[in-house]
């Protein structure tokens, strides 16, 4: 898990639109949920890595707190971080959580993906 700290150095809420990243209602319910069946706030940290079998990959993990450097996305008070390399590449996307016939999952829509692999966690630019 991720370390405490005071204050986020940049945070973004659907009001401020920043880099026009947004954190669907879907996805602040889930983090609600699981925050509320750890018995404290859960984050979700949204990372973008080179390698996949489309060149990035989308990394996912739950943390309890924000780095400094990271830009937290807020949402029904629930959040998102992502850390200042991966941002470029989710410009516009939005954060969401589907459960559907593929599985329950959080997903990113990005609309920078040029293509992406069958299961959605790799893309291309």
């Amino acid at each position: 898990m991720s370390t405490v700290q005071s204050a986020p150095a940049f945070e973004l809420s659907p009001s401020t639109g920043g880099h026009g990243l947004t954190l669907a209602d879907s996805a602040a319910r889930r983090l609600a949920k699981l925050g509320e069946a750890e018995g404290h706030t859960v984050m979700l940290r949204v990372a973008v890595d080179g390698g996949g079998c489309s060149g990035f990959q989308y990394r996912l993990e739950l943390v309890e707190a924000a780095d400094a450097e990271d830009i937290v996305i807020r949402a029904d008070g629930q959040a998102a971080v992502v850390d200042p390399v991966s941002l470029p590449f989710l410009k516009g996307s939005e954060i969401a959580f589907v459960d559907d016939l593929s599985g329950a999952q959080f997903v990113v829509r990005n609309p920078n993906a040029a293509s992406s692999c069958g299961c959605g966690v790799s893309f291309s630019i």
